[in-house]
């Protein structure tokens, strides 16, 4: 029932979407970080998304969500990497933040990219942060960029858990409107006739969607479809696994030292050692002052 993230198809229409529950994994990624509460939903929105938008990828690949704006958080980032690996980071000096997409980003844009792998060219939309919600604004991409008719549903908070204490918990629900499976760049927004009332009763569906329904342990995902579709029906696919998963590694790192003159190094140190923190799952790694691995040390 969590960590996952389930696609869906209404009936026999064109309407077809992704919900995501986000358990374990949501509370390693915003756990790590420490960030006051706005910093942390907003992050727990964008790992959703991010979720969401890359379980459709068809090949073995990341999707790469970035905002960046002139407010008190000038940058978030979640990555999404093909098997569901999940990890997320943010960039802001301020400890007292406001609540709300808007008011933590300000003016800027949002970037998404797909990297297909080093063989393969990127692909890269960009389009300015519209809304008050992250959810506002990534409908307002797909309406840019994909020209798709979409709605977006996201919901972050700390859940009480048996035995466990407070932890944190994400959930989303996204629906398109997208003639062939998998979607189509370029579909147009102009939908007309039976189209049109098909997609407006989804979306109508869809807009009752309240958060607890969203981060509820007790609602899985498929009885929050069948509340909302049970009129029309709806099909489920294979759920897809999610997890909390870094890229970061000692070997690359030690790469990285490697470049830098032994001056540069020596300014790194500090209590003897090089001390490199991963920015996104905030693991320590420790060199010597010539940037060798202390392993095990």
């Amino acid at each position: 029932m969590d960590d996952i993230v389930l696609p869906f198809q209404v009936a026999d229409t064109a309407v077809r979407g992704r919900v995501v529950r986000l358990a374990g994994a949501i509370d390693d990624i915003l756990s790590a970080h420490g960030f006051p509460d706005p910093l942390s939903e907003l992050l727990g929105e964008a790992v959703s998304l991010v979720a969401m938008m890359g379980a459709s990828l068809k090949f073995d690949g990341k999707l790469i969500f970035q905002a960046q704006g002139n407010g008190p958080v000038s940058l978030i980032v979640a990555d999404y990497v093909a098997g569901g690996d999940l990890r997320a980071t943010a960039k802001t000096a301020d400890k007292d933040l406001p609540r709300g997409a808007r008011a933590l980003l300000g003016d800027g844009s949002i970037v998404m990219t797909i990297d297909q792998g080093p063989d393969m060219d990127r692909y890269q939309g960009v389009t300015a942060i519209e809304g008050e919600s992250l959810a506002d604004t990534a409908v307002a991409y797909f309406a840019q960029s994909e020209q798709i008719p979409t709605i977006i549903k996201l919901a972050v908070g700390r859940i009480q858990t048996p035995g466990a204490g407070e932890q944190w918990r994400a959930g989303g629900l996204m629906a398109q409107f997208v003639p062939q499976e998998g979607g189509e760049r370029g579909v147009s927004m102009a939908l007309s006739g039976d189209d049109r009332e098909t997609w407006e009763r989804a979306k109508a569906f869809i807009e009752t969607v309240q958060p607890d329904e969203l981060l509820d342990p007790s609602i899985s995902a498929e009885t929050l479809l069948y509340r909302l579709f049970h009129e029309d029906g709806v099909r489920v696919f294979d759920a897809a696994p999610l997890h909390a998963a870094c890229s970061c590694n000692e070997e690359k790192i030690a790469a990285v030292l490697s470049r830098y003159g032994e001056d540069d190094l020596s300014d790194m140190v500090e209590d003897g050692v090089i001390t490199v923190t991963c920015e996104f799952c905030r693991k320590d790694y420790r060199f010597s002052p010539a940037g060798a691995p202390l392993t095990g040390e």
